[in-house]
């Protein structure tokens, strides 16, 4: 399970094997060994004991800024594999190895959006029309993205204009059957200009923490991106993977819409847009948390969405290493 601090002034510390979290409503103790990671979304304290314990067990402490993304962590310092996964990544990037992987995970992240758009329209009779002329359009880039060939430096901008233009049309049929209080036009980020783009960058920046942690783990580098370009702290790898799994948020805040559970009381209005506060935030990790811990077929085995995110890191790290 994930642990979830999001309550201003909150005091977390070690209680023999547990971690005891204190805010001025209640006292909250919980064993490390139900615990995968630690996300910290506002002022919060930390003991050091605390800090030394979730090192000692794996667990990786998150913390998200205002905004939702990630801007640090406490991990342990050792690698999370042989340095050969490392080398190997560097060189794929310059290979074949690098193009089929890119264009396979952005085919995959334009697959997932297809089935949410036919799952939307099973219980929208009146907008199945509209909605199947998005799904064609973005089958038929699907389509051109797999006819591509050549190397990740030519090919990247094409691949990269593909991907735009399907997940612009993915979010303008979205936004088609949203009710007519939440209707939003496109992205819109730091801030959100609406509540649908709130809850959405929120639960991508929890996922961003997820697929790093399962990158350390695997061996992979996350700053050693392919589609993705190399830039100062940039975790382009990060950027490059969460493409396959960013549909679990999407599905939750989709879900959230439809069973009426999104108010405006869960959003402060700020310059430009929107900020969650923190009754938004536990409703959207909550249910995002619920999606992961569902189970989907992976490759032949039922799986947790969570432990998916693992596994594909170790399944891309293992090929890596018999690509050499």
């Amino acid at each position: 399970m994930q642990l979830v601090i999001n309550t201003r002034g909150a005091f977390l510390k070690k209680e023999k094997n547990c971690f005891l979290v204190k805010n001025e409503e209640k006292i909250v103790e919980v064993s490390a060994d139900k615990i995968d990671s630690i996300l910290i979304t506002t002022s919060a304290t930390i003991t050091t004991d605390a800090i030394e314990f979730a090192v000692e067990n794996n667990i990786d402490i998150i913390f998200l800024d205002y905004h939702g993304n990630p801007y640090g962590r406490v991990w342990h310092s050792k690698l999370g594999s042989t340095t050969l996964i490392r080398r190997r990544q560097l060189e794929a990037e310059a290979a074949d190895t690098g193009f089929y992987l890119a264009r396979g995970w952005i085919a995959e992240k334009i697959q997932n959006q297809i089935d949410l758009l036919k799952d939307l329209k099973k219980n929208r009779s009146d907008q199945k029309d509209q909605i199947d002329i998005s799904i064609a359009k973005i089958e038929g880039l699907r389509e051109t993205l797999l006819a591509m060939k050549g190397s990740l430096d030519i090919k990247r901008g094409s691949i990269m204009g593909v991907e735009g233009m399907a997940s612009a049309t993915y979010f303008d049929a979205i936004a088609g059957v949203m009710p007519e209080q939440w209707k939003f036009k496109g992205r819109s980020r730091d801030p959100a200009k609406d509540a649908f783009n709130c809850l959405l960058n929120y639960g991508y920046g929890v996922l961003y923490s997820q697929v790093e942690r399962a990158c350390i783990i695997a061996g992979l580098d996350p700053y050693v991106g392919f589609l993705h370009t190399d830039n100062y702290n940039k975790r382009s790898f990060v950027f490059d993977l969460i493409e396959l799994f960013r549909v679990h948020a999407d599905r939750t805040v989709v879900n959230l819409f439809s069973k009426k559970q999104v108010t405006p009381a869960l959003f402060d209005p700020v310059p430009g847009g929107l900020y969650m506060n923190k009754e938004g935030k536990a409703l959207l990790i909550g249910a995002l948390n619920e999606m992961l811990d569902r189970e989907i077929d992976y490759h032949g085995r039922n799986v947790k969405i969570r432990n998916t995110i693992q596994m594909e890191c170790h399944r891309i790290a293992n090929g890596l290493i018999k690509s050499g």
